[in-house]
């Protein structure tokens, strides 16, 4: 059953105002929402196995939350899977049109809200799984944004995230081609980093590393899927993993002398 009306009020009770990155960010994706939601799919058979692979880890007995939710494509495919789904974005552009899909294809367990993952504001231990597709890189603090998804965990609760890791990428595109777009307002902020480095962003959080993945089927694949848990009462198979030096990722902007 879906959880009660009363939690999910205080749970995500509007919080303050947005912050000027995650304004930022929010005007952004408001602006591209519409052509965003119409774009297909790069990878569908990669999209695919990552749902498939999420649904394995879900059960109905579950309480959900997902962050940066976009448009709600995925929420709409999981939420079958959960015992209740809150998604969020901090685009009310993408939470409109998330919205729109579900009044046409309405699931119960399913409801989206305007929200910022990189503020507080969600009540601790609330959810059994946290998801995060495509966001991580997207967040002006890292570490605050993995502190706030482990917090919104019950003790034992999974975060499943995936997420490009922008430094695996060919340098010009950090370093030349995402600065000039963002220069002429087609892309966002974002911060490069790689797949090992945001492993230890999660440990350094808490978090304990239990797989990675990539699923991507067509050339390089810079798309990591991790699965990390809360330390807590429920347990599972854990990879063993230690602690390293906290990395927060960099902006995307050239080492010296470019593009700004």
């Amino acid at each position: 059953m879906p959880l009660p009306t009363a939690l999910l009020a205080t749970a995500f009770a509007p919080g303050p105002a947005l912050s000027d990155s995650a304004a930022r960010q929010a005007r952004f994706w408001d602006r591209i929402a519409r052509r965003y939601a119409a774009d297909p799919i790069a990878d569908p058979a990669g999209y695919e196995a990552t749902l498939r692979r999420v649904q394995a880890l879900l059960s109905t007995d579950q309480a959900v939350l997902e962050i940066g939710c976009g448009t709600g494509t995925s929420a709409l495919r999981l939420a079958p899977f959960t015992r209740s789904l809150r998604a969020t974005d901090v685009s009310a552009g993408m939470i409109a049109i998330a919205r729109e899909k579900l009044a046409a294809t309405p699931v119960p367990q399913l409801s989206f809200a305007v929200a910022d993952a990189g503020a507080p504001g969600g009540v601790p231990a609330t959810f059994d799984t946290v998801l995060a597709f495509n966001l991580l890189h997207l967040v002006s603090d890292l570490d605050q944004a993995l502190a706030l998804a482990l917090q919104a965990l019950r003790p034992g609760g999974l975060l499943i995230s995936k997420t490009p890791c922008i430094s695996e990428m060919n340098p010009l595109v950090p370093y030349l081609a995402l600065p000039l777009m963002r220069a002429i307002g087609k892309a966002p902020p974002v911060l490069c980093f790689s797949g090992r480095q945001l492993q230890d962003a999660i440990v350094s959080q808490g978090g304990v590393i239990e797989s990675v993945e990539r699923h991507g089927t067509r050339g390089k694949d810079i798309r990591v899927f991790i699965v990390a848990r809360k330390p807590g009462r429920r347990t599972g198979p854990r990879r063993a993993t230690q602690a390293a030096p906290t990395s927060q990722g960099a902006p995307c902007t050239p080492p010296s002398g470019g593009v700004s």
